[in-house]
């Protein structure tokens, strides 16, 4: 069996006692072990709904990183500080500087400690190439081909020389898990794009997933671009069960929902699916 767990999310299921913020973090739990899937943006958020899942950090066997903005890794520090040696993996590009642009200026949203001391306190394990982390867990590696719309944000820069130039997201990945139904995608942000990822995971595994959670980057998404996303989801991936949340945006989850009915499903902060 495995289960997959929402930690962190913008929202919370409605009447609980669990917190939201801006971020990600997943819990993927087999018979193999336990994944850490991002932190979230804070440390306090990821400790409270952990402790609400009757979990705690030493529950978890590896950590792995989707990229390098903060509401994805703020909580790192105190993840490594309390688990010092834990295996972790991301895309060797997760040491690039980021940055967004506010009013003019350019603010960091980048790693919260640099590369010397992730060296010190984590088991690094960079690569590009899909990775498996425990048996039947892999990371997509880096998605290479993204002839589908990207999850962009107009104000994300990367520094380039004495100047700057929009974040090539190298760094972006996605986890897939090996069920006895089938495959399953844990998304990040998808900067890559829901649809490119799609396809990377299908050509790579030789096989459709059966379901995906996480953050879309659909925010930005609309008119023709969105419509386009939700008809190749609905002729390509038919049996397709989503579960989106996080950078997805509420226009496009009732455009996802409407056309695709109850194969969409919410996934706030405390949402738990199993997978026999």
């Amino acid at each position: 069996m495995t289960k997959i767990t929402c930690i962190t999310e913008n929202t919370a299921q409605f009447g609980s006692a669990f917190w939201g913020e801006h971020g990600i973090s997943f819990c993927i739990e087999t018979a193999q072990g336990s994944v850490l899937f991002d932190t979230g943006q804070t440390a306090a958020i990821l400790l409270h709904n952990l402790a609400l899942l009757e979990k705690s950090l030493c529950d978890f066997d590896v950590i792995v990183l989707s990229h390098a903005h903060n509401d994805h890794t703020g909580g790192l520090s105190t993840v490594l500080a309390q688990r010092p040696g834990l295996p972790l993996y991301a895309n060797p590009d997760i040491a690039r500087p980021r940055f967004i642009r506010k009013d003019g200026h350019y603010q960091f949203i980048g790693l919260p400690m640099s590369m010397d001391a992730l060296g010190q306190f984590a088991d690094l394990k960079l690569s590009a190439d899909p990775v498996e982390v425990l048996p039947g867990v892999w990371t997509t590696g880096e998605i290479h081909e993204r002839p589908e719309l990207e999850g962009r944000g107009p104000n994300l820069f990367v520094p380039d020389g004495e100047g700057w130039r929009p974040d090539p997201y190298l760094d972006d990945l996605s986890m897939v898990v090996e069920t006895a139904q089938g495959l399953v995608i844990v998304l990040g942000c998808c900067h890559a794009g829901l649809l490119n990822t799609l396809a990377h995971v299908t050509r790579v595994f030789e096989r459709q997933p059966i379901a995906v959670l996480g953050g879309t980057h659909l925010v930005s998404a609309e008119g023709t671009a969105l419509q386009h996303i939700v008809d190749v989801l609905r002729t390509a991936y038919p049996a397709l069960h989503l579960y989106p949340n996080h950078c997805t945006g509420q226009r496009a989850y009732v455009a996802l929902s409407s056309a695709l009915g109850d194969y969409v499903h919410p996934c706030p902060a405390g949402t738990t699916i199993t997978f026999d």
